[in-house]
């Protein structure tokens, strides 16, 4: 699924006293993915502000898909999909005219370059399967390189709304009814100064269920604050992202990108741009968040789930405490709530991903690795893991990634 560069390794002492992999010019070798993760803003630019320095804006945050239910008709759709074309963002369609003429309108549209997939709508019932899997179906028929697109519940959401037997069900009935090329589903856990319990159990049931379906699945991280949810630092994002693809997602959502404005039922605020349309600090914080992803896209897109544990006094309801050590791992300890620990495999390499579960503090990991082991960094480079001590402090929330 992606190429790996590694260049011949140098013991070479940096001003900073580090050593690390360098080619003969002493260049950091670093880790390379083919293709690009896809990162998607939601409840994105609003269709009066379709401008191409708007849209420039939402790109150099390293956001690649856009999604607004704003568009009033096709014709405004067009407009955008156009702008977007312009600076190189991809757009899913969504206009009335998807709903009402279904053949029509995605022929006009399917063969633009700024398009993504196609809207059909957010948050169904299993009562709702029937209609959206035969509009489905009428969209794929006329175009299958597109995806269309929705999100599912969470699994917080109480089974007489899901109008489900549990939420496996209502998972597995979607893949039954609605047959569509991904899955996606949002899951806001950041809530207070603490998360969901039912967090990563929502991630276990949802990535089991993509990777039977053979599906890749997209999921989500809060940027916009509303009660109860807080606006969110750097630190929350990477407890979410980092989560998110250590369970083998292939896409990354932001709700929102652009702030809502009044709603009856949330006080939305302070996403990254905010109500009087300028950036917040939080457009900077996905930004810094864009560029990880980015640069480590390499261990996450096309990568295979081999196992997904939990250490910790008390573990996740729902998850597996990790009793057997990875491979190539000696010893691994954790100290304070715990960590995610997920195998992946991805082509010929396999990667250790170790996750902060406390978005708070930082965390203690003593960790024995076996000879040829390498750490990747956060900018993708690759470095022999023998160069650091086998205690390293872990930053609220964050990753710590190695390779064989």
């Amino acid at each position: 699924m992606k190429k790996l560069f590694l260049l011949p390794l140098l013991a070479l002492c940096c001003m900073y006293g580090c050593s690390s992999a360098t080619d003969e010019a002493g260049a950091v070798a670093k880790l390379q993915a083919e293709g690009e993760m896809p990162i998607l803003a939601w409840y994105g630019i609003p269709s009066d502000s379709t401008t191409p320095e708007r849209f420039l804006e939402l790109k150099e945050t390293g956001i690649t898909h856009h999604f607004s239910e704003g568009y009033r008709d096709a014709d405004a759709m067009q407009r955008a999909l156009d702008v977007a074309q312009q600076v190189g963002i991809k757009l899913i369609v969504s206009c009335p005219e998807l709903k009402k003429d279904p053949e029509a309108t995605v022929r006009r549209f399917m063969n633009h370059p700024a398009v993504a997939g196609y809207f059909l709508r957010d948050e169904p019932s299993c009562a709702d399967f029937a209609e959206l899997g035969e509009w489905a179906a009428r969209i794929r028929a006329t175009d299958d390189e597109h995806f269309c697109y929705l999100n599912l519940f969470p699994n917080y959401a109480p089974l007489e709304v899901l109008k489900a037997d549990s939420y496996r069900d209502y998972v597995q009935r979607f893949d039954r009814e609605v047959p569509l090329q991904l899955l996606s589903f949002d899951h806001y856990p950041v809530v207070g100064d603490t998360y969901r319990g039912e967090w990563y159990e929502n991630l276990e049931i949802f990535s089991d269920e993509a990777r039977k379906a053979g599906k890749p699945f997209w999921a989500f991280a809060l940027t916009t604050a509303h009660t109860p949810y807080p606006i969110p630092d750097l630190a929350q994002l990477r407890f979410q992202v980092y989560s998110d693809l250590a369970y083998g997602a292939q896409g990354i959502q932001y709700f929102t990108y652009w702030t809502p404005g009044k709603n009856p039922n949330w006080n939305f605020h302070h996403g990254p741009i905010g109500l009087d349309g300028k950036r917040t600090d939080v457009y900077d914080k996905i930004k810094t968040m864009n560029e990880e992803i980015k640069a480590l896209s390499g261990v996450f897109l096309g990568s295979e789930v081999i196992a997904v544990n939990h250490t910790g006094d008390t573990i996740p309801q729902g998850t597996r405490r990790l009793e057997e050590l990875p491979e190539g791992v000696k010893y691994l300890e954790t100290e304070g709530p715990g960590a995610v620990v997920s195998q992946l495999r991805n082509g010929d390499n396999r990667f250790l991903v170790i996750v902060n579960r406390d978005f708070r503090k930082r965390m203690k990991l003593t960790i024995g690795l076996a000879p040829g082991m390498k750490r990747i960094l956060k900018d993708g480079s690759i470095v022999p893991a023998s160069v650091y001590s086998d205690t390293v402090m872990v930053e609220p929330g964050d990753a710590m990634i190695y390779m064989y």
